[in-house]
């Protein structure tokens, strides 16, 4: 990704390039993506851990009601928060951490309607269990 300004075009732009590649990255980096979402990402570590779920219940063939642009935008946030030199650098104290929580803010509008279709039928099958 190029040093520009994140917007939903750039969202959807980038996540246009997402490869089988880049899910089994993140799905292998897993670990350190929850531990980066510590500090300033707190506040959607839940959002993060649910975004994993989505993906690997998509993958297991568990749920495949997403459509792949939802799945491909995940991949992308979740890839951009891993990268520590994104927009900003998230060496810079403060603030390099900051467009990782905007483009993660921007994932969850972006796909908020398959999230909550996802997440009504999490409910469902814990319902069923």
């Amino acid at each position: 990704m190029n040093n520009q300004h994140m917007n939903s075009e750039t969202l959807k732009a980038e996540a246009g390039k997402v490869t089988q590649k880049d899910i089994k990255e993140i799905l292998r980096k897993r670990d350190e993506i929850l531990e980066k979402s510590q500090g300033p990402l707190t506040e959607f570590i839940d959002d993060i851990k649910l975004l994993f779920s989505l993906i690997d219940d998509y993958f297991s063939g568990f749920y495949t009601s997403t459509p792949w642009m939802t799945i491909a935008t995940v991949v992308f946030t979740l890839l951009y928060i891993l990268n520590p030199f994104d927009i900003v650098p998230d060496f810079i104290p403060l603030i390099g951490l900051v467009d990782d929580a905007a483009c993660l803010a921007l994932c969850l509008a972006a796909i908020s309607s398959d999230l909550e279709d996802y997440k009504q039928w999490k409910q469902e099958q814990k319902a069923k269990n």
